[in-house]
């Protein structure tokens, strides 16, 4: 039996050019179209060369976005995220569902990411020095932690003798409008830490600094506490996102 030799010829695959191509391949394939590849570009360059001030907080958004999407138009996502939450804090604050139902997993891990290393900054800033003579830097820091929460968070900056932060932390979460403040655990808290002064801090998620009558009363309770065991109250402080009230420049403390 003989056997007959057989030829193959290869079939050249003609090649990619995505010129040609329609939108769905360019995608699928991970390619960009020029327009959005020079947008990338120009709102790089323009934060690289100029910083922040000359990006809006649509245009911060969409250049944090671009890290975990960087193939896509991340302009559409940023716009949906200032008409959801009003702002860029507001947005990096928000709630993590909320953030995913919008941008995915991925990009709200980056932006929670971007948001907890902006309060450590801020934290940082107030950790190495007396908080009476740095009182900017503690507004700073707790607007950052607190003036765009969707809940009431109550915290207490514990101080030593000479006004160092100790620790700054979290004795109650609430609701949008109450949280539990019990001023026997505060002052327990400030002896375990050898505190010898004390500053409250809680926010208010609908915006208004403007304390209540609770607050106000609580803050007498804590007062009282603390007096009788020579811990002094420096402040209470209530943040919202239109700005912060503090008890001794209203004369309430």
């Amino acid at each position: 039996m003989s056997i007959q030799n057989t030829h193959f010829t290869d079939v050249a695959t003609p090649a990619f050019d995505p010129r040609t191509a329609d939108r769905k391949s360019r995608r699928r394939l991970g390619l960009i179209d020029s327009k959005l590849r020079d947008r990338h570009i120009e709102i790089r360059t323009r934060f690289q060369n100029h910083g922040a001030d000359h990006l809006d907080d649509a245009e911060l958004l969409e250049l944090m976005l671009l890290h975990s999407s960087p193939r896509k138009d991340t302009k559409p996502m940023a716009h949906e995220l200032i008409a959801e939450f009003g702002d860029i804090a507001s947005a990096l604050s928000a709630d993590t569902a909320r953030l995913e139902a919008i941008v995915g997993t991925t990009a709200t891990q980056d932006l929670k990411l971007i948001h907890a290393a902006s309060a450590r900054l801020a934290k940082a800033r107030i950790a190495h020095r007396p908080l009476i003579s740095s009182w900017d830097a503690v507004l700073t820091y707790c607007r950052t932690a607190l003036a765009h929460k969707e809940t009431e968070e109550f915290h207490v900056l514990f101080l030593d003798r000479r006004n160092m932060l100790i620790a700054d932390e979290v004795l109650g979460v609430g609701t949008v409008d109450h949280v539990p403040v019990y001023p026997r655990e505060v002052l327990k808290r400030a002896l375990e830490l050898n505190s010898c002064a004390i500053i409250l801090v809680h926010n208010h998620p609908s915006g208004d600094p403007s304390p209540s009558p609770s607050d106000i009363e609580m803050t007498k309770l804590i007062k009282q506490a603390a007096d009788s065991l020579s811990i002094t109250l420096h402040d209470h402080l209530i943040i919202g996102a239109t700005g912060e009230t503090s008890f001794v420049s209203k004369g309430l403390l």
